[in-house]
């Protein structure tokens, strides 16, 4: 298979746990029935765009365990090619999410496998044929820089999802051609919230989106900038839905859609993925969208 599609980042089993509330220091809080759920921020965002149809492949890791094989499967069941998801001799990783009645979540992220990903895993085989490269900051940030850098290098298209935020080379921010956002993120890069968000390609990016939730996306690009809003939806569980919105971003950059049309699109499947529980079993397939 020749994915146009590569996502560099992790893969992690999802221990979703419903609360009322989330416990405060020292506190214990009650909550429902835990659910495993196929995750991580990498197999979320390569999930997203096979299930709109794309050739995606992941370039990750998992370990030799019950949780690696779920998410084998999972990737593989969405079309997903696998041939560059290492197993290795660390554990899976294991996302902890707890979810409150109004959708929202916080997530403790134990990387396991997926500290493994090295810089010498982005070779020319796994390049070969790729369109557009996406990543994301659940995997070691020198594995990432270095895979923006050969991408640049080869032409392909790059998308970087600055999440988790983390602080990355000008190097490398200068190398992409769309960096990927949410609000807080954008505070993070621009040093407070109240910043012009069009300042973000002061950092070097050719193009950012900035995620905005409900509200939708805003894209920014040299020559203007344009607001992309969301359908109204009622939300019972946002854990992944970044992610999908950076797969479907990047299948639809892949198939040659403008920045703005892929915007759109990406803010279609976020807002169907919210109204469902769970990451990759809530994203939508191109029938869906239809």
């Amino acid at each position: 298979m020749s994915a146009a599609v590569l996502v560099v980042g992790s893969a992690n089993a999802d221990l979703v746990v419903p609360v009322d509330r989330r416990p405060g220091g020292g506190e214990t809080v009650l909550g429902g029935d835990t659910v495993l759920s196929p995750g991580g921020k990498g197999a979320n965002t390569a999930v997203a765009a096979g299930k709109l149809g794309a050739a995606v492949a992941l370039l990750g890791a998992v370990g030799a365990d019950s949780y690696g094989q779920l998410l084998r499967n999972s990737l593989s069941d969405a079309g997903v090619d696998t041939q560059f998801v290492r197993t290795v001799e660390r554990p899976t990783g294991i996302a902890y999410i707890t979810v409150t009645p109004d959708g929202e979540n916080s997530i403790l992220v134990s990387p396991g496998a997926n500290s493994a990903l090295s810089p010498a895993d982005v070779t020319d085989e796994v390049l070969d044929g790729v369109r557009v490269l996406v990543a994301s900051l659940e995997v070691p940030l020198p594995t990432v820089e270095h895979a923006v850098a050969r991408a640049r290098e080869r032409g392909i298209r790059v998308l970087l999802n600055l999440s988790p935020a983390a602080e990355v080379s000008p190097e490398t921010l200068a190398a992409l051609d769309v960096l990927l956002v949410n609000e807080h993120e954008a505070a993070y890069l621009l040093g407070t919230p109240d910043a012009d968000p069009r300042t973000l390609l002061d950092l070097g990016p050719r193009a950012a989106v900035v995620t905005l939730g409900a509200k939708g996306a805003l894209v920014i690009e040299v020559d203007k900038s344009a607001s992309v809003e969301s359908p109204r939806v009622e939300a019972v569980d946002t854990t992944g839905a970044g992610d999908a919105f950076a797969g479907a971003l990047a299948a639809a950059l892949a198939d040659g859609s403008s920045l703005v049309e892929a915007a759109q699109r990406a803010v279609r499947v976020a807002a169907v993925t919210v109204t469902r529980h769970g990451a990759q079993p809530s994203y939508p397939t191109a029938a869906e969208l239809a």
